[in-house]
This record gives structure tokens, C-alpha cells and sequence, in this order.
């Protein structure tokens, strides 16, 4: 059993030695160090960049551009009756008064600083007097319609940080 252990190998071409470049020419690659004669890949740092085009105009400049992102677009925290229908019975809104900030204590936003619009999706049987800086016109409908009122707050401009 010992004889054997000692003889083990690994199989004729599973083991291939490591490519040393520029070790001379002894190695194989020495010379021109695989790198072939003259040229931009020749030269030491070379490395051309992912979308050269060899000097041709590249075709991200090529393609025509369209659209664009309005710097004083106001992204709303969305909240829908069904949502708040929800909170009245879960006992998280108890006094019948909703504002951002309740909203926001009781989880139904998550950002505290963007501007709040109630939608009019789902039921609304609980009378409440909602305060937000949007509404949709069949969420007023149903906030009334259930004894409730709407007041509407200003909606501050954030500008967009520039980079």
C-alpha cells in the first residue's frame, strides 16, 4: 500500500506550468514578451477604453439624444383611501385627524419630507379630516362622501442636487 502511495502522480497534461512573460528567452516569451512587434497593445500602458472605436465616432455620440429630467420634478408620497380606511381600523388613527406627520408616525410613508397625495383607490367608511398637499378628485369625493373634509398644503419646490 505504501509502494503506491509514494508513486502517485497527477495525469500526463492536467497540470500546465504557469506563462512567465519577460523571464528571457530561455522561457519561450521573452523577447517582445507575447506581445507581438510595434503597435498600441505593444507599448507599456496601453489599454484602450471600453467604448473606443479606434478614432471612428463612436456610437454613443452617433445615436441622437431625447428626453430629458426636469429639475424641479416633485416626487409624491403616495397614500390611498384603502390605506387609511386601514389605519382607522387598526386603531393607529383614533382622533380622525390625518397629516403627513401622522402618516408618517404611523408608517404609511416612508419618506417624512416628501410632499404626501392621497389617491381615491378602495373604500372610505370612517369620517376623517384629511390634511395633505395633493389630492385626486375621486379621493375628495370619497373622503366627503364619508363626512370628511380635505385641506390642501402648499407643496414646497426641493431643487435637485447638482452633482
Amino acid at each position: 500500500m505504501a509502494d503506491i502511495l509514494s508513486n502517485l502522480q497527477y495525469a500526463q497534461g492536467s497540470r500546465k506550468k504557469k506563462k512567465r512573460i519577460g523571464r528571457g528567452q530561455g522561457s519561450g516569451h521573452g523577447g517582445t514578451s507575447t506581445r507581438g512587434h510595434k503597435g498600441q497593445g505593444s507599448r507599456s500602458g496601453s489599454g484602450i477604453k471600453r467604448n473606443f472605436e479606434g478614432g471612428q465616432m463612436p456610437l454613443v455620440r452617433r445615436l441622437p439624444k431625447f428626453g430629458f429630467t426636469p429639475v424641479h420634478r416633485v416626487e409624491f408620497a403616495v397614500v390611498n383611501v384603502s390605506i387609511l380606511q386601514k389605519l382607522v381600523d387598526t386603531k393607529k388613527i383614533t382622533d380622525g385627524t390625518v397629516t403627513p406627520e401622522v402618516l408618517y408616525s404611523v408608517g404609511a410613508v416612508s419618506d417624512k419630507k416628501a410632499p404626501v397625495k392621497i389617491l381615491g383607490d378602495g373604500e372610505l367608511k370612517s369620517k376623517l379630516n384629511v390634511t395633505a398637499h395633493k389630492f385626486s378628485a375621486s379621493a375628495v369625493e370619497k373622503i366627503t362622501a364619508a363626512g370628511g373634509s380635505t385641506k390642501e398644503l402648499v407643496v414646497e419646490k426641493r431643487v435637485a442636487q447638482q452633482k
